[in-house]
């Protein structure tokens, strides 16, 4: 497949996705939804076409935003915030769950048009956003956490994970963007499938691979089993 069509695959399945959240029937409208979740859909449905800049895509923020919504997730920490769409998908799940989000974001103006992005979407108490240094704040974060979600520098997608893991609850899961499955036929290797041979190393993560949109990695923490002698 070229990477045009690609390009074009990916956009049918955000529109296709975006226009299932936003155009329901007028009975599922008046059913279970809040003034929030109007006001968020309005903002998406707005800025559907201008999520550039290292965002993820529709496909991506709707799995994210399932993935909390049900496993009931409360405290989610996502690394490389860009511009704030992925965290607006993240902010909206845990508003049904009574969960809040940190976010990092080391560029400056990314951070502040985030910022912009999460009040105007009404999302804005839902999130703590912090202009940091991921290599530097992740390692001193307490925790725990029980939803990650990793889109900052490939190449240290795997000290992300080392980092964050004594941190994450069990039945936790971590995701990560811009994963593929990885050809036993090459020979480099970068920073994703690095990050993906170690994590499917683990006996205590079950580890699927999305492949919709950019592609995400979804891994679930297990509780270790000890052997009895």
């Amino acid at each position: 497949m070229t990477k045009k069509m690609c390009k074009i695959r990916l956009l049918i399945v955000s529109f296709l996705i975006l226009f299932t959240i936003l155009s329901m029937d007028s009975k599922s409208q008046n059913r279970g939804r809040t003034a929030l979740d109007e006001k968020v859909r309005k903002f998406l449905m707005e800025h559907s076409t201008k999520w550039h800049d290292m965002n993820i895509p529709t496909a991506d923020g709707q799995t994210l935003y399932d993935i909390i919504v049900k496993n009931n997730y409360k405290s989610a920490l996502e690394i490389g915030t860009s511009t704030g769409h992925s965290g607006i998908w993240i902010a909206w799940a845990l508003s049904k769950t009574g969960g809040k989000l940190i976010t990092i974001e080391m560029d400056e103006e990314r951070y502040h048009k985030a910022l912009e992005n999460f009040k105007e979407a009404g999302l804005a108490e839902y999130i703590d956003a912090r202009l940091s240094n991921a290599h530097t704040l992740v390692k001193e974060l307490k925790g725990p956490f029980d939803f990650v979600f990793s889109d900052a520098d490939k190449d240290w997608y795997k000290q992300y994970f080392i980092d964050i893991d004594p941190k994450l609850r069990v039945g936790g899961c971590f995701t990560a963007h811009n994963i593929r499955y990885r050809s036993s036929r090459k020979s480099y290797k970068n920073g994703q499938d690095l990050f993906l041979d170690y994590v499917r190393s683990l006996k205590n993560y079950e580890t699927t691979i999305n492949r919709y949109g950019g592609g995400i990695s979804i891994s679930y923490k297990k509780a270790i089993r000890l052997i009895k002698r």
